[in-house]
């Protein structure tokens, strides 16, 4: 054991012990050799089943860079482009600018996220899709994608499509465009594309071994000792903005609608097969051209708020631009995401290094103890 790996178990494993955390898999290639993976506390508490290698763990989030990289596949093949009008695809989806008026979404709105759309759980009420039944993609509303998506179509745009930056339901829409344009479902698509051929064969839309699913909590409050089971519905509040919808059972419904954004669910292992082959310039799933939109900042004249100061994003990806506005040690060009399940990952191509961090434990799985992570690993001990 190095003493890389002595410093992170000392640090993984305090956050277990005073419970923010109830299980992690963590995983980190550098220069394409993994230097660092290790599993920590439970993936059911309750059960007292241990975290392993091989526990599924919910994405949430991290499925849009994995659906992108499907959806630039067609692109390179011709199926669709970036200029093709929604409309193209999905005749009802014509939602209408602040103003009233309407301008044609494009898929590299929907791509870079510049589309006008967004998500109910960013305003403190999360209306106006509350309102219009909306769904995150989080819950088990039961919906139809189809359905969801006219509901969405028509709540007025946020601002019009290409002139600002929201974090939004795109990559929904996208999927349902991928969908007609292939005639097969979103599953099948990201499966041929991107999980197939790089053998991530637990990445998946719907687990159907249960047992290795690890169940999801939420953050422990001011009077819990310990994060608490979620719930069948269940709700947590992100800061700074509303209650985020969950319903963890989702993910092994057969009848809910794949959600392009957030429903997915897959193994560490998995991931880092995919952030080292998106490092490496794509090759078996992408060509570099297609790598180089969803890792370089497209949007540079906007904020990109849902990463923060200092960052841009790309097609995917948020992207650093600036370390020291981010505030954070990592090289600028560093492409990364999170989800709201307890999750995150990024790559630092400048220092040829991929993390995959998967928690069953949100937010203080995203929000909080990537951070720890990084200033461990940064903290003058890499090339």
């Amino acid at each position: 054991m190095g003493i890389l790996d002595e410093i992170l178990d000392k640090v993984v494993g305090e956050e277990i012990t005073i419970g923010n955390l109830v299980g992690a898999n963590i995983i980190v290639a550098q220069g394409g050799r993994v230097i660092y993976e290790n599993s920590f506390g439970f993936a059911d508490r309750e059960q007292q089943k241990q975290m392993t290698p091989e526990t599924i763990i919910r994405l949430a989030s991290l499925t849009k860079p994995l659906v992108t990289a499907a959806a630039m596949a067609l692109l390179e093949s011709g199926i669709i482009k970036l200029d093709d009008q929604v409309t193209k695809w999905l005749s009802y989806f014509v939602p209408k600018n602040p103003d009233g008026t309407v301008t044609p979404i494009q898929l590299r709105h929907l791509l870079n996220h510049t589309s006008g759309l967004g998500y109910g759980f960013l305003s403190a009420d999360n209306e106006p899709y509350k309102s219009a039944g909306v769904s995150d993609g989080l819950d088990d509303s039961g919906l139809s994608l189809e359905e969801n998506l006219r509901r969405l179509a028509s709540v007025p745009l946020l601002f019009k499509p290409g002139t600002s930056w929201c974090y939004s339901l795109s990559t929904d829409v996208l999927g349902a465009v991928m969908e007609k344009a292939c005639q097969k479902p979103l599953s099948e698509i990201v499966e041929e594309h991107v999980t197939g051929p790089l053998k991530m064969s637990d990445t998946t839309f719907l687990v159907k071994d249960v047992d290795r699913l690890a169940v999801a909590y939420a953050d422990k409050s001011a009077d819990d000792e310990a994060p608490r089971r979620k719930e069948a519905e269940d709700r947590v509040l992100l800061d700074g903005c509303g209650p985020i919808h969950y319903a963890p059972g989702r993910i092994m419904n057969p009848r809910a609608y794949p959600s392009g954004g957030a429903g997915m669910a897959g193994t560490a292992r998995d991931y880092l097969k995919f952030l080292e082959t998106i490092r490496q310039g794509g090759v078996a799933i992408l060509k570099k051209k297609s790598v180089s939109l969803m890792t370089e900042d497209l949007v540079p004249d906007f904020e990109v708020p849902a990463a923060g100061p200092g960052f841009g994003f790309g097609m995917g990806f948020a992207v650093v631009r600036d370390s020291e506005m981010a505030n954070t040690a990592k090289s600028r060009g560093t492409y990364e995401w999170g989800g709201v399940y307890g999750a995150k990952m990024y790559v630092d191509p400048e220092r040829e290094l991929s993390v995959v961090i998967l928690t069953n434990t949100a937010l203080y799985g995203l929000m909080h103890f990537p951070t720890i992570i990084e200033k461990t690993l940064y903290g003058g001990r890499l090339g």
